[in-house]
């Protein structure tokens, strides 16, 4: 590839070039300010880096120490504890205080909603989740099995059309109610006397709530009505209805959705090199400046998709109401973890990938900065930090953004920060690592997946875990739950930051996301992933149901509902007596979810898609769930819970699965019969080569394979 040097750098021409003549104009940044800058992050932030993770290894060699030193004994958890205390891996935990988090917006401070988690390097899905800050309750209805099976052929079904109007007018009744009339009934609207009331041919009642009632678009042809902080539009058009005519003209029921949007640079990706980079920081711009746009084929016409423009209203009392018509966006960089060729420090070695997004994706945020009705109207930037292990990571990762604000001219903690909770010695001293970044913290959560990966690996000389279904039933994930809404609240993030919960895997499956997701809200959590914009729309029904700031109330009152001692509980099978079935079936399983997501990822550079599971249910993967199930079979390996053979035989199988299940993909490459590509290569690794990862992470097997199947390429 083709370099230029710069600062003692070597940087890959196309992101030179991207940076020059697209990134830099219009942001007041010199070129001088950004090379030199991200020069004296490659090279003084660095060692510190290396330390850090230097420090997880040696914590982690002293962990399988003990544990093997006890091979054979009753875990002794008073004794674990202590010992984790005694290398500083439990840090003692200090003295109450609360964030000091400023300028944060409203979508992430005060109004909880559902949250979009896209890969950046697709721009039709970073603008579809953009975009679904809004919308149809009807569609989200009529073209999922939220209210039962979908209807067959093609054609409008009449029936269906009345049982989604019904379903949608039965929520207003439960969301937005007149007092003793039902939405059914209506026939039309009026507003007199400072009063909205809905009108049937034997009565008029008004809003129970009159504050509910928030305003009208200047045509007619919209309400406007709030609950929970969540905006309903109820949209009056009578000569475009679905199904037979409304009585009150109803032709939809909008519904305030996704309230903010995760631009991932991170577990949804493929980007090995700058061309990937490139792509994503592309696309970022795009949003940043707000003219970001793609065209593609839909039913045999293309379609130009773009950012939508906000709405405006008037209030009942004539003035104006504003409403924004995006999400609000964070970016995920990296983890502290990896390097990537884009960028060779003056020792001709890869820069850390995290130092090179925290200044790119900043810098590229400041063309929202300098525009008004942008992302942010309060001022700030949001990136989500992932995979920080404990207190002094988040620290670092707090010294890089200021040293990135002096870089870029910014006043301090502009930038603000997403600190995922998915690494075992994040949630064991929660406190301490908010602590560690209190005037940034916008934003915890947590995330069975990666957080489950990490157990595996940390714990993976103490013995053979339980299957993942059983794990995901133990104490120490209710705990890890728990903990993190209380030690949030604790810390004061009401009213201030998102406290979030994980994804809803299934896209496919609403009906079943209707009746278990509502525990996200009921848990106090103000945000939790889904994997589309409809499903953002159901799920928004849970935040109509459940006022999650009363919740919080609520729990901060009733203080820590679990202890660090509980998370610490390692889920060890011990003495459990599985069937040869039920290992055999854990272990395809496993199996069929890495090769299926794997194959994507080397072959196509496909970081997170619907991949059929062994039962050919769809579900959304990315690296998180190919962590976890990597390290389940690296841990029943080394345990002789199933011999090598048994793990190839069942990967040989599963991947003669995956191809049947990719057939009809013309763009598809098969594993079988052979068995030797790169890609099938890249699945065993990860399964054979999992206790010697660090933290189990998959990325580094992941980028070295990809890379290799690119050389082959050229």
């Amino acid at each position: 590839m083709a370099r230029v040097e710069i600062h003692q750098m070597q940087v890959d021409a196309k992101f030179a070039a991207f940076i020059e003549a697209k990134a830099l104009p219009g942001t007041g940044v010199s070129s001088e300010e950004f090379w030199a800058g991200l020069s004296k992050l490659a090279h003084e932030f660095a060692p510190e880096n290396r330390a850090l993770l230097a420090e997880r290894q040696d914590l982690q060699q002293q962990i399988d120490t003990w544990h093997v030193a006890r091979k054979g004994q009753i875990h002794d958890a008073t004794a674990y504890k202590a010992f984790l205390k005694e290398i500083g891996y439990l840090l003692p935990e200090g003295g109450d205080f609360e964030i000091e988090t400023q300028n944060v917006d409203p979508e992430i401070a005060s109004t909880p909603g559902p949250q979009l988690v896209v890969p950046i390097t697709n721009a039709r899905y970073a603008l579809n989740a953009a975009n679904a800050r809004w919308g149809s309750l009807y569609d989200a209805f009529y073209g999922t099995d939220a209210l039962g099976s979908l209807p067959e052929g093609k054609g409008y079904d009449e029936a269906r059309g009345a049982q989604v109007i019904a379903a949608a007018k039965a929520h207003l009744d439960d969301a937005v109610p007149f007092d003793g009339l039902s939405w059914a009934d209506v026939t039309g609207f009026d507003y007199r006397d400072s009063i909205f009331v809905g009108v049937s041919k034997n009565k008029t009642a008004p809003l129970l709530d009159q504050s509910q009632f928030i305003g009208i678009k200047e045509d007619l042809s919209e309400l406007l009505f709030k609950k929970n902080g969540l905006h309903l539009r109820v949209v009056i058009n009578p000569t475009h209805l679905i199904g037979k005519t409304d009585p009150a003209g109803i032709a939809d029921v909008i519904i305030e959705s996704a309230m903010s949007a995760i631009m991932d640079c991170e577990d949804s990706v493929a980007c090995v090199d700058a061309a990937d980079k490139v792509l994503a920081y592309t696309n970022w711009l795009g949003l940043m400046k707000g003219n970001l746009e793609t065209t593609f084929s839909k039913g045999g016409k293309d379609v130009t998709r773009k950012l939508n423009d906000d709405l405006k209203f008037n209030a009942p009392d004539g003035s104006a109401v504003d409403l924004k018509g995006r999400a609000l966006l964070w970016i995920r960089n990296v983890g502290h973890l990896m390097t990537n060729p884009t960028v060779l420090d003056r020792d001709g070695e890869e820069i850390f990938e995290g130092l090179m997004d925290a200044l790119t994706t900043v810098l590229i945020a400041k063309h929202d900065l300098r525009r008004e009705s942008g992302n942010s109207v309060h001022g700030s930037v949001y990136i989500v930090k992932p995979k920080m292990h404990g207190p002094k990571e988040v620290a670092f990762t707090d010294r890089i953004f200021s040293e990135v604000e002096d870089i870029l001219g910014l006043p301090r903690n502009t930038v603000k920060i997403g600190i995922m909770d998915e690494e075992r010695r994040t949630s064991v001293n929660l406190k301490e690592c908010i602590r560690a970044a209190k005037f940034r913290v916008a934003f915890i959560n947590t995330g069975f997946l990666d957080r489950t990966g990490d157990e595996i690996h940390t714990s993976m000389e103490a013995g053979a875990f339980l299957r993942k279904d059983e794990i995901k039933a133990q104490e120490w994930i209710a705990a890890y739950e728990d903990l993190n809404v209380d030690i949030g609240l604790e810390c004061g993030l009401k009213g201030k930051a998102q406290i979030g919960k994980g994804m809803w895997a299934a896209p496919d499956m609403m009906a079943e996301m209707l009746k278990q997701k509502i525990a996200h809200p009921e848990a106090g959590a103000t945000c939790a992933w889904v994997p589309s914009p409809t499903a953002a729309t159901l799920h928004a029904l849970h935040y109509h149901k459940v006022n999650v700031l009363e919740v919080q109330d609520a729990l901060r009152k009733g203080g820590r509902r679990a202890t660090v001692d509980s998370i610490l509980t390692i889920p060890l099978a011990g003495g459990t007596n599985w069937s040869q079935d039920d290992i055999q079936r854990e272990l395809e399983n496993n199996a069929q979810g890495i090769l299926g997501y794997v194959v994507r990822w080397i072959d196509m550079g496909v970081g997170c898609s619907k991949v059929p599971d062994i039962n050919d249910v769809g579900l959304m993967e990315d690296r998180a769930t190919c962590r976890i199930s990597a390290q389940h079979i690296a841990n029943w390996l080394y345990h002789d819970v199933v011999s090598r053979q048994d793990v190839m035989d069942a990967m040989q199988k599963m991947a003669v699965v995956v191809d049947g299940q990719n057939a009809g993909d013309p763009d598809y490459t098969p594993m079988g019969p052979n068995f030797e590509g790169i890609a099938f290569q890249a699945a065993c690794d990860l399964v054979f080569k999992g206790r010697e990862q660090p933290s189990g992470y998959t990325e580094p097997v992941l980028h070295a394979r990809r890379l290799e199947l690119k050389a082959t390429q050229l």
